[in-house]
């Protein structure tokens, strides 16, 4: 079987949606897909694979499936070893569909030998490797193959293995939740979240359950629910704030209360509740102080670093370019994963723009290119902000600036 050649067909798709007045989020919009899966065809980056995928790209272009211009005509199953190039999530969201083990409600024994509790603990530290490294490619494979198994054993294990499992579990389906978050599918984050959430409670890990609020309160925020986003966030910081009053709150705790806080104080800002938001970023500097150092409980990354690279992110969705600048002038995020320094150069270039200082902003976002190139050429905030730079600084665009453009598929 013969899978679609991707670099021609994304050219195709480019040229018959450019011929058509439409934009990539056009596009999106029509195929209910999001505008990084668009750029991702157009780049080369995503195979289509399937024939009713490359159907519903003729019919939103309003042309015969003949005019993609291919030689070999696509399969409805693609071959194993095409599979594992996909770069987006749709691998992941069928894993995540119906029930997850339906066959233990009817004593079916699992097909596969389960592995041991060593290697799921295994298994989910790579899966969160993976997504602070923006690897989705590879994540989705990962948790597409892991969630269905970990679902069997926790129904199929001992009695004294179940506990674990459950909240091995919850942070499987953590992961799914933040990289559907990533990737602008919230709704599947939602369920991921919800799941996660549940593990977390039959696993008896009520600090499980505040990580899952957490990764809801991202999803919520990525679909501009803010009220559900923010009564996720203070629904655990509520219970959490006295607790955290006693000298002796374990680490871990005051970690998870400090990212909640940093969540609530970005659903702030992008409301633009000034006051508000300066009062959780400065409780949780307050928070990350009393902890001393950067830490990554329940994979947050929270700790004085974190805490400065939202400080940065919020004050420029305040507007605040000067503050936002003055900030980062003093963040060393060194010591964060690919995804979260990327990130912290993506605000930085955003604070450049607000200040019309194209040079500066363009360097940001090619620092952050090498650290996470799939979140720069993928992520919303990104690509628009790599479109007002090219429209700022025409007629004469910045070789620098046109080439990250092109690379991902904004010009």
């Amino acid at each position: 079987m013969t899978a679609i050649e991707t670099k021609t067909l994304g050219q195709r798709v480019k040229e018959l949606r450019r011929a058509a007045g439409m934009s990539q989020s056009d596009l999106a919009a029509t195929m209910s897909r999001s505008e990084s899966w668009v750029s991702q065809v157009e780049r080369g980056v995503q195979p289509v694979e399937r024939l009713s995928v490359l159907q519903g790209l003729a019919d939103a272009l309003n042309v015969p499936v003949r005019e993609l211009g291919l030689d070999a005509a696509p399969t409805e199953e693609a071959e194993p070893e095409e599979q594992s190039r996909s770069n987006d999530l749709d691998g992941l969201r069928v894993a995540l569909t119906g029930h997850p083990a339906l066959g233990s409600l009817f004593q079916q024994p699992p097909t596969e030998p389960a592995p041991s509790l060593a290697d799921f603990r295994q298994q989910v530290g790579e899966a969160w490797t993976l997504v602070h490294a923006s690897s989705y490619a590879a994540l989705s494979d990962h948790l597409a193959k892991l969630l269905p198994r970990i679902e069997a054993a926790v129904r199929h294990a001992p009695a004294a293995e179940r506990t674990e499992l459950h909240a091995l579990r919850a942070k499987a389906y953590q992961v799914a939740a933040a990289s559907f978050t990533r990737q602008d599918q919230a709704d599947a984050a939602w369920v991921a979240a919800d799941r996660a959430l549940q593990a977390a409670e039959l696993a008896g890990q009520p600090l499980e359950v505040v990580a899952s609020l957490f990764r809801m309160a991202h999803a919520f925020m990525r679909q501009q629910h803010m009220e559900q986003a923010e009564q996720a966030a203070n629904s655990a910081a509520a219970v959490m704030a006295p607790r955290t009053e006693v000298p002796t709150c374990p680490p871990e705790e005051l970690s998870l209360f400090g990212a909640m806080n940093l969540v609530l104080a970005v659903i702030n800002a992008r409301e633009g509740n000034r006051g508000r938001t300066h009062e959780h970023i400065d409780r949780a500097r307050g928070i990350a102080a009393r902890l001393g150092g950067d830490r990554n409980d329940y994979d947050t990354e929270f700790g004085p670093t974190n805490v400065e690279i939202h400080a940065v992110s919020t004050a420029v969705e305040l507007g605040d370019a000067g503050l936002a600048l003055e900030v980062a002038q003093h963040v060393d995020a060194s010591g964060l994963s690919p995804e979260r320094q990327s990130r912290f150069l993506l605000d930085v270039a955003r604070a450049h723009a607000q200040r019309r200082h194209v040079g500066e902003a363009t360097a940001a976002l090619l620092e952050a290119e090498a650290q996470a190139p799939e979140q720069i050429h993928d992520h919303h905030l990104a690509r628009e902000l790599i479109r007002d730079l090219v429209q700022l600084s025409e007629p004469r665009v910045p070789e620098s600036l046109r080439t990250l453009a092109e690379r991902s598929a904004v010009i």
